[in-house]
């Protein structure tokens, strides 16, 4: 039987103001009436959890739960990307990652990544208290504003780079430890964690840690043009969680992977709708089933063209159908006979 569970949906691009997408009660009957099994829940989204509320309290994450349930629902994992982000933060981006914090920590940068730190730690708390057994975040990044070696990059730096962004999430990383917990890092451009290489580095970093995993997500590979099968085959045993989201690279004589500062519609790269892309998800099911993946398949929508409801939608036939249940038997087995080490030794003319 298929380990994989699914479908299920990250609420972060659907959660809002308004009904029925601003209250967990209200989000989670829609998606249970889509077909959907299970949510991922962005921690950020006051309307869906109190993160902080969920790490001190096993009756509010049991309340939590209980909604979900009556909705035919379960939690999957719970989301730190925006919090993730600003553990490491190169000043250039302070300005705009301001927004992911408080407005009490905006302009002052320290007091940004004590309160991202402090929200992880919360974030493994919570998740532990959920019952789960990953949680999806972001790296951050110091050296993404050098990942095009213009001018050339000093001997040093990288490692100097991935020892501090490793330095900053260890202290996490053993709180997810003690949770009994995988941290699992979105691999994605605009971090230090955005391909296998660099993941390699981040994980040697941290003395191979056993909660640092990753969160595999084929359209950012696409981007890349990585190719996010062979990714499988290299770090199947890291990968503990799975968005399904496509996406599709259209080259031209006028842009290509950097995309010439364009908007999503019109650059070589984008992402589309489940099935409107170049994702060979029919592979992607196929490797997982091989190795035995058991987390969930959980639909991230972020095309720059459907409309979100419609997505969501089409994604849980798109999930059902790829979804494997493996065989527990060989198709030639019909074929086959009895055997034993006396008939072995007489077929290859041994006796």
């Amino acid at each position: 039987m298929s380990r994989m569970k699914g479908p299920a949906i990250f609420l972060a691009q659907f959660a809002g103001h308004e009904a029925p997408f601003n209250k967990l009660d209200s989000i989670t009957r829609w998606a249970g009436e889509l077909g959907y099994k299970g949510v991922q829940i962005p921690t950020w989204e006051a309307g869906l959890i109190d993160l902080e509320k969920a790490a001190e309290s096993k009756d509010y994450c049991d309340e939590i739960q209980g909604i979900c349930a009556n909705n035919g629902i379960a939690i999957t994992e719970l989301s730190t990307h925006l919090q993730g982000q600003l553990v490491a933060v190169h000043p250039a981006y302070d300005e705009q990652f301001d927004g992911f914090a408080p407005a009490a920590v905006h302009g002052n940068p320290k007091a940004r990544q004590e309160w991202a730190v402090q929200q992880l730690l919360l974030a493994a708390r919570a998740s532990q208290n959920l019952g789960l057994n990953a949680h999806a975040t972001f790296s951050g990044a110091l050296l993404w504003h050098t990942f095009y070696p213009w001018p050339a990059r000093p001997d040093g730096l990288v490692e100097t780079g991935f020892r501090e962004l490793a330095d900053r999430w260890l202290p996490i990383l053993n709180a997810f430890d003690d949770a009994g917990v995988d941290l699992c890092y979105e691999i994605h451009p605009g971090e230090d964690l955005h391909d296998g290489v660099t993941f390699e580095r981040f994980l040697e970093a941290t003395g191979n840690h056993a909660r640092c995993n990753i969160l595999y997500d084929p359209s950012h590979f696409v981007l890349q043009q990585l190719d996010y099968i062979q990714f499988i085959d290299f770090y199947h045993e890291r990968i503990k969680m799975f968005h399904v989201k496509d996406a599709e690279f259209n080259p031209n004589g006028r842009s290509g992977v950097y995309g010439g500062y364009q908007g999503w519609t019109d650059r070589a790269g984008r992402f589309r709708s489940l099935g409107d892309g170049q994702v060979d998800f029919s592979r992607i099911f196929s490797q997982f089933a091989r190795y035995g993946f058991e987390g969930w398949a959980v639909l991230e929508w972020e095309c720059c063209l459907k409309h979100p409801e419609d997505g969501a939608r089409e994604g849980v036939d798109f999930i059902n159908r790829h979804i494997i249940r493996t065989t527990e038997r060989a198709f030639d087995d019909f074929a086959g006979g009895s055997s034993d080490e006396a008939s072995n030794r007489r077929i290859l003319g041994l006796d």
